[in-house]
């Protein structure tokens, strides 16, 4: 290239090429970007996999409940101490509020007693009734793409399947999931239903304003890591859960 031209190129703000080592005239090329080193790559492995592990160290920080625990939901926000998993939940009137959370739960980041007395009121607003809750699931599993959703533990649900159909399950809400069953409960919408769920061991009793409503032994618990957590739950019904109120079962005759 002639001095001219490059005193032009130069003139117009343009850097001209540079010229490849070894070439004829008119062959050019970019500066090539150096590759990142061996050290770069390892660090950037060793910080993605230190992430990953720090992620996994928080579920274990979790704390137990060893005493009872009450939430009253009488605070403007919900806060950290519930996983919402992408759901609208909120507090409204010192209620915890829902609707069209499609199976989107609302995990409790405490852990459940292997044996426990958990109590809550809840209320549907919709003639569908359905008002639902998880026990002793994974603390963070949620419906993907509103398609047939299966818990990782029990779920009770009171007045489901447009307020047809009560049910204790055991991971799966449909077919052999459901463990017993009443079809001549409805749910009345804006009355508030007291749940008593009382679990020993496998069996489990649930009771509507103090009286016995559904049971069932499980052969086979669900307990330890991956079934240690409880949530509220809702698809479409415009709902409310307040105070909930969990106490461990000491161990007795």
């Amino acid at each position: 290239m002639s001095f001219a031209k490059r005193a032009s190129q130069k003139a117009r703000g343009q850097a001209p090429p540079r010229a490849l080592a070894g070439g004829g005239p008119g062959r050019y090329f970019a500066p090539m970007r150096p590759l990142p080193s061996r050290a770069v790559v390892l660090s950037t492995l060793l910080g993605t996999l230190l992430g990953a592990l720090g992620a996994g160290a928080c579920r274990t920080k979790d704390p137990s409940i060893t005493e009872p625990f009450v939430d009253a939901f009488d605070r403007a926000e919900l806060g950290p101490a519930w996983n919402t998993t992408g759901a609208d939940y909120r507090i409204t009137d010192g209620k915890l509020t829902i609707a069209r959370g499609y199976n989107h739960p609302a995990w409790l980041r405490r852990k459940l007693p292997a044996d426990v007395v958990i109590e809550v009121d809840a209320m549907s607003k919709s003639p569908a009734g359905d008002l639902k809750m998880e026990l002793y699931g994974d603390g963070e599993s949620f419906d993907t793409d509103k398609g047939s959703y299966v818990s990782s533990g029990y779920v009770m649900i009171l007045g489901g399947w447009n307020n047809s159909l009560s049910v204790i399950c055991r991971n799966n809400e449909h077919d052999e999931g459901r463990k017993t069953e009443r079809r001549d409960f409805r749910v009345e919408p804006g009355r508030s239903y007291h749940w008593t769920i009382t679990r020993r061991g496998g069996q489990l009793d649930w009771k509507i304003d103090g009286r016995p409503f559904l049971a069932w032994s499980d052969p086979t618990p669900l307990s330890g890591p991956g079934h240690e957590y409880l949530a509220v739950n809702n698809w479409e019904s415009d709902v409310t859960f307040d105070n909930l109120a969990v106490t461990p079962l000491r161990a007795g005759p």
